[in-house]
């Protein structure tokens, strides 16, 4: 039997409370698993896990990491006990090293909630292997592109990776302004979330690579690039070719776009 060639993906993971609040986010990562052939292994590159330089998570039963506060106790008694892939971290780190970046393996961190959210809605069960490997906020976007370039042979081999942030992430204006679940949406956000897309669609690796400088309102969307970088190392994983698979905003400010870079299996 042939094996599945997966592509990437980049999803925007919102709010944690995605887990509990209906919104077409929810829904559309609820489904995912359906768009995909189902993997042997999950590379997630979350805007959570944020360090100095690439390091990749090998333990082989990783934690439930609650990075945040202010939450009602419900989403702190989730636990997502997924199996680690030490194996599989080795590799990731092996074509990291490979293509000259500096790479480290951590034994013990565990699966924050830019993983385990999404994967807790698309893979409920929490019965595929998961790795975790960082972005890194020292470097910039034209890094992660490499990055994504080095660990996209494991596409090869039925791992499928996905960037894990949002395609806009200004908390301040949601904090500040005391937006609801379903407030209005302000140019400034749709003009960056479509700004993005044609520039996607027009194939521009360059300008995607260069959205906070270039597009609309970029710095006002990312004041701090943590949840825009796994976007881009999702698109040297798969690809310059990109399809939109969903489209929709939470709190107004929070584009919860996802995309897909390459082409996956018919099935």
């Amino acid at each position: 039997m042939t094996r599945a060639v997966q592509p990437a993906l980049f999803v925007s993971h919102g709010s944690p409370m995605i887990l509990f609040e209906p919104s077409p986010a929810r829904d559309f990562l609820a489904g995912l698993a359906s768009q995909v052939a189902r993997p042997d292994a999950i590379l997630m590159i979350s805007a959570h896990h944020d360090m100095a330089e690439a390091v990749v998570t090998g333990s082989p039963a990783p934690p439930t990491i609650h990075d945040f506060g202010g939450f009602p106790q419900k989403l702190f008694d989730v636990r997502y006990p997924a199996p680690g892939a030490p194996a599989l971290a080795e590799e990731v780190a092996r074509l990291i090293a490979e293509a000259g970046h500096p790479v480290f393996l951590d034994p013990q961190r565990g699966l924050d909630h830019g993983a385990w959210v999404p994967l807790a809605l698309a893979w409920p069960y929490a019965d595929i292997p998961i790795v975790q490997l960082s972005i890194s906020s020292a470097h910039p976007a034209e890094w992660h592109y490499r990055i994504g370039q080095a660990v996209a042979p494991l596409r090869d081999r039925n791992v499928l990776i996905i960037g894990s942030g949002s395609l806009t992430h200004n908390l301040r204006a949601i904090f500040a302004e005391g937006r609801d679940h379903d407030a209005a949406v302000p140019d400034w956000v749709s003009d960056f979330a479509d700004w993005v897309r044609a520039r996607l669609d027009a194939g521009d690796t360059d300008a995607v690579l260069h959205a906070v400088e270039r597009g609309p309102h970029g710095r006002r969307n990312h004041p701090t690039p943590d949840h825009i970088l796994p976007l881009f190392a999702a698109m040297g994983a798969g690809g310059a070719q990109a399809e939109r698979l969903h489209h929709s905003y939470t709190y107004g400010v929070l584009a919860m776009d996802a995309y897909r870079f390459g082409q996956g299996p018919d099935f």
